[in-house]
């Protein structure tokens, strides 16, 4: 499953009310032309008040339908931002967070491969080293940010971006 499930989604969802929108809003003009028309060759009889009712209750939909568009948009507007937002703050974590334990570059590339999950084979491979280098990184990041393994290291930053209380000295 990607991250673009989601604002496919969402993209489909806002179409498809637009497109809702849309065919109210001819299916509105044609009652309100028809309408029109009627009066100016019949009068107003049985047909042309429904006729009129239709229209009404179609423009109505067109302007729910319009409303509901907007917010969607708006909606979707908010949380793109929010997870911008949340991405900078990851990112400046991460940041932080290598600088106060002196990584170098090539532990810094490691230990955020780390943090995305990659296997150390994996990261050898993407960084052209041989497994024992990565292995050996690994171990100094561990020693430098205090912990002994993935799930703690990675659990440094879940700390940092829920808030928990510092440890200075595990850090």
């Amino acid at each position: 499953m990607t991250g673009k499930a989601p604002a496919d989604d969402g993209g489909r969802r806002t179409l498809a009310v637009a497109a809702i929108v849309v065919v109210q809003a001819v299916a509105a003009i044609f009652f309100v032309a028809d309408a029109i028309a009627d009066v100016a060759t019949e009068g107003i009889g049985a047909h042309v008040v429904i006729e009129s009712m239709i229209a009404f209750a179609l423009l109505a939909g067109v302007c729910i339908g319009a409303f509901q568009l907007r917010a969607m948009i708006a909606e979707a507007r908010r949380r793109e931002a929010a997870l911008a937002m949340a991405r900078g703050a990851v990112a400046e974590v991460i940041e932080m967070r290598f600088a106060q334990w002196r990584l170098t570059a090539a532990e810094a590339d490691v230990a955020l491969f780390a943090l995305k999950g990659l296997e150390v084979a994996e990261i050898a491979r993407l960084r052209g080293v041989a497994e024992g280098t990565v292995r050996a990184q690994l171990t100094r990041i561990y020693a430098k940010a205090g912990v002994s393994s993935r799930a703690e290291l990675l659990s440094l930053f879940f700390d940092d971006l829920l808030d928990a209380p510092v440890n200075a000295d595990r850090r």
